[in-house]
């Protein structure tokens, strides 16, 4: 005896894409930071990724920007904190802290000495040169990215031997040289160097025999009294 086909069922229909709220993006935004900080994205990647981040309009579009990265995967036991070397004064990041901006057009700008260091700095020079001396500056919070673009000018920057300085650039008719460190400390302070060199220079290395333990001990004390 034959059997009665049986009636096919529709389709369920679509579950409707999540909307991303303006914190789900700025999570995102906080594991590919951490990512450039930890060396497991590069400058170009991270930009690129950044940019799809605030593009983005639901959860779906978020997800694969971090899905090979480890922050989104969470173990279930947490893993045993890294060993320092020393303990960094840090602060907590402050996405609205504005930008340090340096231009030099057909003249010279410098910036040295002991001081905060911000998150982010801009350095723009045309016809003329910036210089970045980083070897005394106090570092408030770990990833310092610094935006260096150069027409016909010359942009250059200094850091201490025992932090982490990473960078990526484009030098058309120029150079673009990022002397790349890796310190020992997994908690060092990282630069990130970007941008890019127009019939100029952009360069980036460290400075012999320069630390900053003692820097970070003067500003402990002074956080703590």
């Amino acid at each position: 005896m034959d059997l009665e086909k049986q009636p096919q069922q529709p389709p369920a229909p679509a579950e409707p894409a999540l909307r991303a709220s303006d914190a789900d993006r700025d999570r995102i935004a906080d594991i590919l930071r951490d990512a450039l900080a930890e060396g497991r994205l590069d400058a170009e990647e991270h930009g690129e990724r950044i940019d799809a981040v605030y593009r983005a309009k639901t959860l779906g579009e978020l997800e694969p920007l971090v899905r090979d990265l480890p922050a989104a995967h969470p173990h279930p036991h947490p893993a045993a904190p890294p060993q320092r070397h020393q303990a960094y004064a840090y602060a907590a990041d402050d996405p609205a802290a504005p930008a340090d901006k340096l231009i030099a057009v057909f003249s010279a700008t410098t910036r040295k000495g002991r001081r905060r260091l911000g998150p982010r700095t801009h350095a723009f020079s045309l016809f003329g040169s910036v210089e970045i001396d980083l070897t005394e500056a106090v570092f408030t919070q770990r990833l310092t990215v610094i935006d260096a673009v150069s027409v016909f000018g010359s942009v250059e920057v200094r850091v201490p031997e025992n932090i982490t300085l990473r960078g990526g650039g484009t030098g058309v008719f120029g150079s673009f040289e990022v002397h790349t460190l890796e310190a020992e400390d997994p908690e060092a302070p990282v630069v990130v160097i970007n941008g890019y060199a127009v019939f100029g220079s952009v360069e980036a290395r460290p400075k012999r025999g320069s630390l900053i333990a003692d820097l970070h001990h003067k500003l402990r004390k002074h956080l703590g009294g």
